[in-house]
């Protein structure tokens, strides 16, 4: 089976399976669950699949990857180089990615926005693929702005809210936005927002309102994604919660 990524670069995680998938132009062992795999632009491939097995996928266009690579290290883009990696252990992408499949599941935008930056971020800050040092930010965001953002969010519990929509009503790129929001309220946008939707979620269980209807007033994708986050969280059902609010 052959690759050929002309138009852009591909950060691949094997979430499940992996060892019967082996790259054979060159590359002799197999992959594993949490095994690393990166193609840069213009890279080829030609790879023997005889199990099945479960991946995550992130492409990146060139322009992106270098603007975020120049925005995060504070380099010139054309000082960035993408490695190519072959099953290789990185934890920290690793976990980045894992985040991405979930967020992807979940339908959760924001997320897997937050998810994107942080994997790239880590990836060039790995000491196998350029050891790159981050910038550091001091000050964070405005008290003006950072209540700005804090009011969009609470206004907008139901609706999906992205990374980039936050980063547009700060006049900041995505990348910069997450650091500063996470430098100014101590945690990244997801992490509010996700705090924020529980406490809508508490509220609404003390009524009559249908489960289901409140996790869409929340902003959840769907019940079972609130009730899979809420028992994360709290370590109880939704249902659960509202028997011990009612004293039921």
């Amino acid at each position: 089976m052959g690759y050929l990524r002309p138009d852009g670069h591909t950060i691949s995680l094997y979430l499940q399976g992996g060892t019967g998938t082996r790259r054979v132009d060159g590359f002799a062992k197999s992959g594993w669950p949490g095994a690393l795999c990166v193609m840069p632009q213009g890279a080829s491939s030609e790879w023997e699949i005889t199990q099945n097995f479960q991946f995550v996928h992130l492409y990146v266009q060139d322009q992106v990857l270098r603007r975020a690579y120049t925005e995060t290290f504070d380099q010139d883009c054309r000082h960035m180089v993408m490695p190519e990696v072959t099953f290789d252990n990185a934890p920290s992408v690793e976990f980045a990615l894992r985040k991405l499949a979930t967020a992807v599941q979940n339908g959760d935008a924001l997320l897997a926005e937050e998810a994107t930056t942080t994997a790239i971020t880590h990836l060039f800050a790995h000491p196998h693929y350029g050891g790159a040092a981050n910038i550091t930010i001091k000050g964070g965001l405005s008290p003006k702005l950072r209540n700005q953002l804090i009011d969009y969010i609470e206004a907008h519990l139901d609706q999906p809210i992205t990374l980039q929509t936050l980063a547009e009503i700060a006049g900041l790129s995505a990348f910069h936005l997450q650091r500063m929001f996470q430098l100014s309220c101590g945690v990244s946008p997801h992490e509010w927002l996700l705090h924020r939707r529980l406490v809508c979620a508490k509220n609404l269980l003390a009524t009559q309102d249908p489960i289901a209807q409140i996790a869409s007033a929340c902003g959840f994708s769907s019940q079972s994604h609130m009730t899979r986050v809420f028992k994360e969280v709290t370590g109880c059902t939704p249902s659960v919660y509202r028997g011990r609010v009612r004293g039921v």
